[in-house]
């Protein structure tokens, strides 16, 4: 789903800022999955070269989501 997705499914379309300042909130333990959570145009939105991004990436590869430069294509992926 894209961060925009999770605001209007919540009631509150185009707080999609918000959704990813609560994401960046959550616990390091959590188990919400926040990995599967990427921006309107199909794409991590942490930068290339944070861990973050790789860490993202490693999940999504790890659950069989084709990622390629950062990217998925949201029409095969998207809820």
């Amino acid at each position: 789903m894209t961060y925009g997705q999770i605001a209007k499914a919540c009631g509150y379309p185009g707080y999609a800022r918000y959704v990813g300042t609560v994401l960046k909130k959550l616990p390091s333990d959590t188990d919400i999955p926040w990995h599967r959570v990427i921006n309107a145009q199909g794409r991590i939105s942490f930068p290339f070269d944070s861990e973050a991004y790789h860490r993202q990436r490693e999940r999504l590869l790890a659950e069989g989501v084709n990622v390629e430069n950062g990217r998925i294509t949201l029409r095969h992926y998207q809820y």
